[in-house]
């Protein structure tokens, strides 16, 4: 009786419905493939004969495989010390925006603060206006954050669009909580820290993604506040030694340590080889990191974009 009950229990799948996964397993596998293969592209160009890569033979499998690319660029000058700022600023200015977009989300959803509505649309305001890059550059000049590593963590502390999410999120929060805590004496910080964080770390996970993302592949804001070498982040390091291996004959003519260790990789290099292998040591970390608030991601920026 038991296993006639299973197979009564079993549902029908019929032949129409079965080629329609097959159909839809196809076409998902196709979406993944374009999704991953470009990734894929790179890292086998990277580590293939690099005359190969350049004439572009190297499609689906890698040919004369060595690792000199990596090898050359571990060995530019100032490298680790950029890879330390831009580990340091996409670190600090991820926690600080993190604390600074959930505090504001929240206490803009608090009936009792001085004149909210006029701050919140103030702040929301700067997503649409803003003075330009010489005024911008004035303001963090007379700030002294030219030559100072706060000159990445302060701007971007306070993001309109991080705010926007954050508050929405709050609003979804049953009131109850608050009230009972409120009832119970507590403060609006032990509220903040014991009774909404808690609750929020969706959004806050989502929040982290877009400002550590945002931090780790700036560089212009290098290009306008730092001329001390020791404040560069990994992202400009690179970008200047791929215009440097871009132009073979300058380099060559060059008398520095640094240009010429430059091109001494430029000389068994191709340019495709070093923009792949640049894409490659930029891209790889924040990928690394992505995975572990992909859970929250989609959760975190739903409800915080849908409601209200």
């Amino acid at each position: 009786m038991s296993k006639e009950k299973a197979k009564k229990s079993k549902i029908q799948v019929s032949a129409g419905d079965r080629a329609l996964e097959i159909v839809c397993y196809i076409i998902f596998t196709i979406a993944a493939f374009l999704c991953l293969y470009p990734f894929y592209y790179i890292l086998i160009n990277t580590i293939s004969a690099n005359d190969l890569s350049a004439k572009g033979d190297i499609l689906f499998w890698p040919k004369g495989v060595h690792f000199h690319n990596y090898i050359s660029a571990f060995r530019i000058d100032g490298l680790f010390q950029a890879l330390k700022i831009s580990l340091l600023r996409t670190v600090l200015g991820t926690g600080f925006t993190v604390f600074a977009s959930a505090y504001l989300g929240f206490m803009f959803t608090q009936d009792k603060m001085w004149m909210r509505k006029f701050w919140y649309r103030l702040i929301v305001a700067t997503m649409y206006f803003n003075a330009g890059i010489i005024p911008w550059y004035l303001v963090m000049k007379s700030m002294h954050l030219t030559n100072n590593f706060w000159g990445y963590i302060l701007p971007a502390i306070v993001s309109p669009f991080n705010l926007i999410l954050t508050k929405t999120f709050v609003e979804s929060v049953p009131k109850e909580l608050q009230e009972a805590a409120e009832m119970d004496g507590a403060g609006v910080l032990t509220v903040f820290f014991r009774v909404i964080i808690p609750v929020i770390k969706p959004i806050m996970a989502t929040v982290a993604i877009f400002s550590a993302v945002s931090q780790w592949n700036a560089f212009q804001d290098t290009l306008l506040l730092m001329t001390d070498t020791k404040l560069y982040p990994l992202q400009f390091v690179l970008y200047q030694y791929l215009n440097q291996a871009s132009s073979l004959a300058s380099l060559a003519q060059s008398t520095t340590s640094t240009s010429s260790l430059a091109a001494a990789a430029a000389t068994s290099q191709t340019t495709t080889s070093v923009r792949m292998t640049i894409t490659v040591i930029v891209v790889l970390p924040i990928m690394l990191v992505y995975p572990i608030f992909q859970k929250y991601f989609v959760k975190g920026i739903m409800i915080g974009a849908v409601k209200g």
